[in-house]
């Protein structure tokens, strides 16, 4: 029997649907096996960046211990060693970068707490009032600066009996997506987000002067390597006595080769008042900590790290690695 014209022409339809059909699916896997094999390689150049990153850590590890071997007693900036880059040569065209600054130049949220008997954490009070004037001094009101210094340090302490002003698990847990405090030392700035009165604002606002070392004591500030920039860290260890200006032209007075002692740049403000001799304890000539950052090129990709040197004793160790931009 022969298939009549319309029969003939559905069997054409079907076999024509079944061929755009099997060259959809055949694109499709073909699409996704380009994907595949693209993501493939850029996970291995992420990983070769990273093994570069790491050879370049070793470099400035020990660039590190020459600049402490060499000076033990005063660090300084002499020899233009800060935030100077220089690199591991890569085969191919490629580039691994790095830089190191003092890491110790900042406020240390940890140092809100000390740890006392059974390792529990305590409020530090001179440390919880220096966070509030730096808070004040970096334009946030003076209410909101207590609330928020308070309630950093209630994030991170062992109890849960609020400060004035702070704020323990019950605040959070009225929330609309309830959570509870830390109870612990914080690993991140951007933790501070998550303490109550803590805004996007302010946060952008007041992250510059801040980090998180791994020690529940406060940062020594080094007064041979402090920039003019960071003079609020000066200014909020005077009672209101001393502007961030007055802090900033004291440190551009700084002689080239550094100070002996940390008295002989409070000699030069001795004018706008005293700090306390709490407070003068974390002034120094020395630096402890070192902040590592290191760019990695290899084609289009590209590999970001942010590190902590812990410079005790030596040789320096590392004793943290991000991966990507600071948040």
């Amino acid at each position: 029997m022969v298939p009549s014209e319309r029969e003939r022409g559905a069997a054409l339809l079907t076999v024509l649907l079944l061929v755009a059909i099997v060259s959809i699916l055949a694109a499709t896997a073909l699409e996704r096996l380009r994907l595949s094999t693209r993501l493939m390689g850029n996970a291995a150049l992420i990983e070769q960046g990273r093994a570069y990153a790491n050879a370049t850590e070793t470099l400035a590890l020990v660039r590190i211990g020459r600049l402490l071997g060499a000076s033990p007693d005063r660090v300084t900036l002499a020899g233009g060693w800060s935030d100077r880059p220089f690199g591991l040569p890569l085969p191919g065209g490629g580039s691994a970068t790095a830089r190191v600054t003092d890491g110790g130049n900042c406020f240390n949220l940890n140092g809100l707490v000390t740890r006392g008997p059974g390792d529990v954490l305590v409020v530090e009070p001179v440390a919880r009032t220096q966070f509030a004037r730096l808070l004040r001094l970096t334009g946030v009101p003076a209410q909101v600066a207590e609330q928020v210094a308070s309630g950093t340090a209630d994030w991170i302490d062992s109890d849960d009996q609020p400060l004035p002003q702070g704020a323990e698990d019950p605040t959070y847990l009225r929330g609309e997506t309830p959570y509870r405090t830390a109870g612990t030392l914080m690993a991140d700035p951007s933790e501070l987000r998550a303490v109550a009165g803590v805004t996007p604002v302010l946060y952008a606002e007041v992250r510059r002067w801040l980090c998180t070392l791994p020690v529940a004591e406060l940062a020594t500030l080094n007064v041979n390597t402090l920039s003019p920039e960071q003079a609020p860290l000066i200014a909020m260890l005077f009672p209101d006595t001393l502007t961030v200006e007055a802090a900033g032209q004291a440190l551009l007075r700084r002689p080239p080769q550094g100070y002996d002692s940390p008295t002989q740049f409070l000699n030069m403000l001795s004018a706008n008042g005293g700090a306390t001799p709490e407070d003068q304890r974390m002034l120094g000539v020395t630096s402890r900590w070192f902040a590592l950052r290191i760019d990695v090129a290899l084609g289009d990709t590209s590999v970001e790290e942010r590190a902590l040197v812990d410079a005790n004793r030596l040789p320096a160790t590392l004793v943290s690695r991000q991966w990507g931009e600071a948040s």
